[in-house]
């Protein structure tokens, strides 16, 4: 079923400049792409792109879904594009989520390399979240993490600026990222990167939520572990970082509805 497009229709290779017309395109599919994954929270959590020098002259400026709209009813015309103080810049009848706004805008000041960030509450990874064991390196996705997970104490609502310091200081400059209690981040030096490292924290979560009933785990040690970590090759930027993964996802989604390139 064609969803309709929630603003007008609009050519966005007249209107916008080609460089953010691309992102517009690969982020709104993106959003597409969670949705079909059941990575959805009602009209909430965030994906946002960091746009190019040559789209903003060199100011920090970055694209977010508007608020209050499901992540299907996304498209390339109807993201927002915000500045670092989170003012939008273009007319819209919509405004961000201030809790996003405080999230992503300070991975985007503080970490000039973060083209992409991504934030979920799916089930499983609140649950590992929520768990003092947090992302556990006893299967096959969580040993491709190891010594990859950062940790980010809760602090409730993420509607206060001061937090993203704290938030800084504890990722590092690792990607894949708990928001314990609350759920899971990842940031990436492209969006198909941030993509990939949050697919593997949430199939790493996925696993241990169905582990659970059968007991202890089978031990992988640090040696192994560190030796996975490093082949997982779907996270390195030199083999792609999940552009093929992506692209296939992107496919799909052009098979189902094709609207969110409106």
């Amino acid at each position: 079923m064609k969803i309709k497009s929630i603003e007008p229709t609009i050519s966005g290779s007249s209107i916008f400049h080609p460089d953010e017309w691309a992102a517009r395109l690969e982020l709104a599919a993106c959003y597409r792409i969670f949705a079909m994954l059941n990575w959805t929270e009602m009209i909430y959590n965030h994906i946002t792109i960091r746009l190019p020098d040559s789209v903003t002259g060199g100011s920090l400026q970055f694209l977010i879904n508007p608020f209050g709209l499901h992540y299907t009813e996304v498209c390339a015309s109807n993201l927002l594009r915000v500045d670092e103080t989170g003012r939008v810049i273009d007319a819209s009848r919509y405004k961000p989520n201030p809790a996003g706004m405080v999230l992503h805008r300070a991975l985007h000041q503080g970490l000039p390399q973060a083209h992409c960030v991504m934030h979920t509450h799916t089930t499983a990874g609140v649950a590992v979240a929520s768990s003092a064991r947090g992302i556990d390196q006893h299967n096959f996705y969580g040993a491709q993490l190891y010594q990859r997970v950062a940790y980010h104490d809760f602090e409730g609502v993420t509607l206060y600026p001061e937090e993203g310091e704290r938030l800084l200081r504890q990722i590092g400059d690792r990607q894949a990222v708990v928001l314990r209690n609350h759920g899971l981040l990842s940031w990436g030096l492209s969006l198909a990167q941030a993509f990939a490292i949050l697919w593997t924290m949430q199939r790493a979560c996925e696993v241990q939520c169905a582990m659970s009933p059968l007991g202890e785990p089978i031990p992988i040690s640090d040696r192994v572990a560190s030796r996975c970590s490093a082949d997982a090759l779907q996270l390195d930027q030199s083999y792609g970082a999940g552009r093929d993964m992506f692209d296939a996802l992107c496919r799909q989604i052009d098979r189902i509805d094709e609207s969110y390139k409106l």
